[in-house]
């Protein structure tokens, strides 16, 4: 999958290393902005079993 991205972004070494940092960056914010936060309520960290005493 990685190279594929990498034989697919246009320039030289340089410009494809850049945009391949844009696109993980882009990919990491898109994932913390709206995929985590909706994903959120579906996932049990909160169920919790132990009783506070």
């Amino acid at each position: 999958m990685y190279g594929w991205i990498w034989r697919h972004l246009p320039g030289n070494a340089w410009v494809k290393a850049l945009l391949s940092l844009v696109l993980a960056l882009a990919v990491v914010y898109v994932l913390f902005q709206y995929v985590f936060p909706w994903a959120e309520p579906l996932l049990p960290f909160n169920d919790v079993t132990v009783d506070n005493q």
